[in-house]
């Protein structure tokens, strides 16, 4: 498989009057990637590819600012899709989202089913790679389906066991040409080169 890094945008500006995927990053999610688009090991990609949501495309755009290079965006590594509910608090999100987790093939409280979000971020995922199979490509998108294709990439059942340490997302793993990642490692935890 073509190497990749799939980075989960850091922190967000929240605001329950703002559609969820229009959040932008905070000012310390902001700073958290800058400070990580000065990681040597991100010399080695050569490709950018984003999810549409605000948060993503900002955080695609500090990184290709640092690398020089163009942000692709494709609108099939969304998060999951979170509509039927809008914004939540936290604790009543993280009850949903476990329930998501937990159950993959239904609808929790209406959300995208996780087996759904998980074949749909795969797919997105396989064709970006195959469209340019010699560069090692850098996706910036989601916790929750960053997490649904790090389970299917390493081999394991949808379980949110896999999920991102909570650090408030700005998370990263990696595929290389030989290995299967892993875990998720935090934006602090730099990539070896």
């Amino acid at each position: 498989m073509t190497p990749f890094l799939y980075l989960s945008h850091p922190q967000v500006q929240v605001d329950p009057n703002v559609p969820v995927p229009q959040w932008g990053l905070s000012a310390q999610g902001r700073a958290r990637a800058e400070a990580f688009a000065r990681e040597p090991a991100l010399m080695a990609y050569g490709r950018l590819v984003s999810s549409t949501e605000t948060k993503a495309t900002e955080t695609a755009a500090i990184l290709g600012d640092v690398l020089g290079l163009p942000v692709e965006v494709r609108e099939d590594l969304h998060e999951n899709d979170r509509s039927a509910t809008g914004y939540l608090r936290e604790a009543e999100f993280q009850a949903v989202a476990d329930a998501f987790f937990a159950r993959p093939s239904e609808s929790v409280r209406g959300w995208e089913r996780a087996i759904d979000a998980q074949e749909r971020i795969c797919a997105g995922v396989l064709l970006a790679l195959s469209e340019a199979p010699q560069t090692p490509t850098l996706f910036i998108g989601h916790g929750g389906v960053g997490t649904l294709l790090l389970c299917r990439v390493a081999g394991t059942p949808i379980s949110r066991a896999y999920d991102q340490p909570p650090v408030g997302g700005g998370c990263w793993f990696r595929q290389t040409a030989t290995a299967a990642p892993d875990r998720w490692r935090p934006l602090e935890e730099a990539p070896a080169p």
